[in-house]
């Protein structure tokens, strides 16, 4: 089933964006743990959209009800489920897209693959509104890799042409990563910020939008943590990176540039701190044959823009399989990077605590 994953942390998510309540069951949470709630609500509320210019005026308090697996304020070690009320929906103004294909949507291939029973309001099942669920899961699973002394961060790497400073450029500190908390454009150069605002705003005003990409790095982490091949920690932290909607490219250390690279300049070598031996890079992103070197773990994940935009497009009818124009209405964000990066944080916790299961 699409809707699990994970061996020793096993999710599963339901709901649809304007069902009842979309949710979540996490199974294999270690009992006896302290859930702080405040700091949950606080990573739900990055998330939540109506808050800025920068996002869809839907307005949803994504407060999660838990069900079961928490009691007097700890988890029991059985399986933890949580649902998120939907409140603020307005499905007429998906009442003609039943069969208008949005471009860049799924409801193509969404009614193909469900043969038209899907639910296609607000992208039903197929909407970013089900990565609060998982922000609410990796909240939780946040709080327990603190306890072991690995913190998650992530910054806006870059919007649309606009790029800002990589993990990699300089040595991470705990000063910088707390320096991004309460931004909603966390940034490592604080002055591309209104240049980065400026630039969503206009391809609001231009009926169009934007995407970008964002940097997370894992602090703390040992060496030794991981397997080759099938369950590196690439390939569990890409899996889950790809599950997240709007991603569309995933790139550990380097990426990319690595391929440009002579072997003297990608290899990252190695010196002792102390008792602790280290790289003098980290072009590899902290990982080697599937497995962690004991420097940070940093990769890069592309964001399309929304694909909901104002312009008129060209689409089809499957209805009457006739070619139409299509204009959309309702509520939509001229960029999701920005409220998409705690969804990446929050995958990214969960496949932590994976793989130290």
């Amino acid at each position: 089933m699409s809707g699990m994953w994970g061996k020793n942390i096993r999710i599963s998510i339901f709901g649809e964006s304007h069902g009842n309540a979309i949710g979540i069951n996490i199974d294999g949470l270690p009992s006896g743990f302290n859930i702080d709630m405040d700091k949950v609500m606080l990573e739900m509320s990055r998330r939540a959209p109506g808050k800025s210019p920068l996002s869809t005026t839907r307005k949803e308090g994504d407060i999660p009800e838990i069900l079961s697996g928490y009691f007097e304020g700890k988890t029991t070690g059985t399986p933890l489920c949580a649902i998120i009320r939907n409140s603020n929906t307005k499905s007429k103004d998906y009442s003609k897209l039943k069969d208008v294909m949005r471009p860049g949507h799924a409801d193509y291939t969404g009614n193909i693959r469900y043969n038209g029973f899907n639910d296609y309001r607000g992208g039903g099942h197929f909407s970013g509104r089900i990565t609060a669920p998982l922000v609410f899961a990796g909240a939780i699973c946040k709080q327990i890799l603190e306890t072991k002394g690995i913190i998650i961060a992530a910054h806006i790497n870059s919007i649309g042409n606009i790029k800002d400073k990589s993990f990699l450029d300089d040595e991470i500190t705990l000063d910088l990563i707390n320096s991004f908390k309460g931004k909603e454009l966390p940034l490592i150069n604080k002055e591309l910020e209104e240049i980065m605002r400026n630039e969503i705003i206009s391809a609001r005003n231009n009926l169009d939008s934007i995407g970008g990409t964002i940097e997370c790095a894992v602090f703390g982490i040992k060496p030794g943590i991981g397997n080759p091949f099938f369950d590196s920690v690439e390939s569990t932290l890409a899996h889950l990176m790809f599950s997240v909607p709007a991603v569309k490219g995933v790139e550990f250390g380097k990426g990319f540039e690595i391929s440009k690279m002579k072997g003297s300049e990608a290899n990252d070598e190695y010196y002792l701190d102390g008792k602790d031996i280290k790289t003098s890079t980290n072009n590899n992103g902290g990982i080697l044959g599937g497995i962690t070197n004991g420097m940070p773990i940093v990769f890069n994940v592309a964001i399309k823009p929304t694909a909901s935009i104002f312009k008129e497009q060209k689409t089809v009818n499957i209805a009457t399989m006739e070619e139409t124009i299509l204009s959309i209405e309702g509520r939509h964000d001229p960029c999701i990077v920005q409220r998409a990066l705690p969804v990446i944080e929050a995958v990214t916790a969960i496949g932590i605590l994976e793989l130290l299961g």
